[in-house]
């Protein structure tokens, strides 16, 4: 690829940026408001006796719980969906179990390694495709033969399926990772660690059990940095960068 045909797909990759980034924002704050509107609603207009004392503690509460994961989310899976695909992710839901599978089975698939503009663009396209086959199914599946699929489906395979669904899910998405990043030291720290804190802290602290995916991935981002292989001549590296680029751009 020449070195004109690099600068304006170079430029046409930071317009994409600019442009997802201007409207992710505006996208999530728009649907930030339409989400409070119901509640907010009926809190003003309901005749409910909430005051917005009992708000503030029900917030503290959720915060509580759910907070940590306002921050590891973001931290864990920027690395391999990029700023474009982030917004899409947030806004759809279901990132871990749908979005993210769909994501890193996209990268590998034509060899885009995650980080990378490729990768970006792959994770964007790999979204877009997990909800449009997620919406037609539900149309189709949920929608229009819901009733009728839960009763010819035998209540024990519900059961199985609840049991077991997730944990395949999860676990095929761990190797798939695993195989895509090829880094066996992170991934060592990583696999030690969750089992020390799920098998060793979490019986020890039960209290600890809410905060363990936190727990595990700021102690592996730790580890991973104090624990890096010094010895890597990261001025090759800086030298490889314009074939690197030229590469993701094709």
């Amino acid at each position: 690829m020449s070195t004109q045909s690099l600068d304006r797909a170079e430029a046409g990759m930071a317009a994409f940026e600019a442009s997802t980034s201007r409207w992710g924002r505006i996208t999530m704050l728009a649907g930030l408001v339409l989400s409070l509107i119901g509640p907010i609603y009926l809190v003003v207009f309901g005749g409910l006796d909430i005051t917005s004392g009992q708000i503030w503690i029900a917030f503290l509460a959720v915060a509580a719980t759910f907070g940590v994961f306002w921050i590891v989310e973001p931290l864990t899976y920027f690395p391999i969906l990029g700023s474009a695909a982030m917004y899409q992710a947030f806004m759809i839901g279901n990132i871990s179990n749908k979005l993210l599978p769909a994501a890193i089975v996209a990268q590998s698939s034509i060899g885009a390694r995650p980080g990378t503009k490729r990768g970006d663009l792959a994770a964007v396209m790999a979204i877009c495709g997990a909800a449009t086959v997620h919406l037609t199914s539900l149309l189709i599946f949920v929608g229009l033969l819901g009733t009728w699929l839960m009763t010819r489906i035998p209540p024990g395979l519900i059961e199985v399926a609840r049991l077991y669904i997730l944990p395949a899910l999860m676990g095929a998405v761990l190797i798939q990772c695993i195989a895509t990043m090829k880094q066996i030291r992170p991934t060592v720290i990583a696999l030690a660690l969750a089992l020390v804190v799920q098998f060793a802290l979490v019986p020890a602290l039960p209290k600890a059990a809410m905060f363990a995916t936190a727990i595990v991935v700021v102690c592996t981002i730790l580890a991973s940095w104090f624990l890096r292989n010094r010895n890597i001549d990261h001025t090759a590296a800086i030298e490889d960068i314009p074939a690197i680029q030229e590469n993701e751009v094709r």
